[in-house]
């Protein structure tokens, strides 16, 4: 076998495993140490599979549920819908055709000695390939960022059948916590007391987080988010490391909606707090990920309360 036969066979294996590792790092979410992992995770009530509307606190759409054990309506196309189905290569329409296209263009004409998306004829193609792949990469980032945005727009600014109700004023009470109104009013009224409890159950479950405390999670959250955390644990546990969060401080918080179904009340806010989150070993105490230096985070977090209850952490959504 010539060296130029060599390297082309090296090559065509290149592409393979490129072709197959773009779609999953698209389709995978970037994972954070600190409590939900990064992901959005979590229960809404009726409105899951809909895009909490923005604030000034969290301007972007928060993004779908990864983690939900809610399951849609029939017939319901949402965005969170769409992505617990595979992530972007799975999106319909135009963006999903293209996506598919590029790739099972590239394929075919790999195998049939053509390259990924020409001649392959050598070496000096092999920058070629990497360049076009990156470009892939970015085109279809960019893609999906319009995605989100359009479909955010489409259903938090769409009619709701919770608000039908003309929306109270919330009180000035709220400002001195820190929290401002963001740029929706809610059905449902959130007074000092609702935005104090907010706040506390932030730094309370980040302390039980980092404190590998799984009693305390049950206690702050709902059940299906306690299971997520007790499951996240166990991953670190098994990776032998354990996630240390502290210095907690709330530095912007923007109620997104609120309302009420039946017995139970749900608040949305957006929250951008300052956090010290490092990963260290369990055995020796050296930090694996991350540093003792405060980084920051925004986060749509979800709460729920019974009526006459506590309110509690029912979902976590990045943005």
């Amino acid at each position: 076998m010539t060296f130029s036969q060599r390297m082309r066979i090296l090559t065509k294996s290149l592409a393979v495993a490129m072709a197959v590792a773009v779609p999953l790092a698209l389709s995978v979410p970037q994972a954070d140490a600190r409590v939900g992992g990064g992901m959005s995770s979590g229960s809404r009530g009726a409105r899951t599979f809909s895009a909490p509307p923005s604030t000034s606190t969290a301007p972007n759409a928060a993004r779908p549920f990864d983690r939900t054990m809610t399951s849609p309506s029939p017939g319901v196309g949402t965005p969170g819908n769409l992505g617990n189905r595979g992530g972007f290569f799975n999106r319909p329409g135009l963006l999903g055709g293209l996506a598919a296209g590029f790739l099972g263009a590239g394929l075919f004409g790999m195998l049939f000695g053509n390259g990924l998306f020409g001649g392959l004829g050598g070496l000096s193609s092999v920058l070629g390939l990497i360049l076009q792949i990156g470009l892939i990469v970015i085109l279809a980032r960019l893609a999906m960022s319009w995605w989100q945005r359009r479909n955010a727009a489409a259903y938090a600014g769409g009619p709701s059948r919770f608000d039908a109700a003309p929306q109270p004023q919330q009180p000035d009470a709220a400002r001195g916590l820190g929290f401002g109104f963001g740029a929706n009013r809610a059905t449902l009224q959130i007074g000092p007391d609702d935005y104090e409890a907010f706040e506390r159950l932030l730094g309370d479950i980040q302390a039980a987080w980092s404190n590998e405390d799984l009693n305390a999670l049950q206690r702050l959250a709902t059940p299906e988010m306690a299971s997520y955390f007790g499951r996240d644990l166990q991953a670190n546990a098994a990776r032998g490391v354990v996630n240390k969060v502290s210095g907690i401080k709330l530095l912007q918080g923007d109620l997104a909606e609120a309302w009420r179904e039946g017995e139970t009340d749900y608040a949305s806010v957006a929250l951008r707090f300052a956090l010290v989150d490092k990963t260290v070993d369990r055995a020796s105490g050296r930090v694996v990920e991350g540093s003792d230096q405060p980084t920051e985070a925004t986060e749509v977090w979800t709460f729920l309360r019974q009526r006459s209850g506590n309110w509690e952490v029912s979902a976590i959504q990045q943005v």
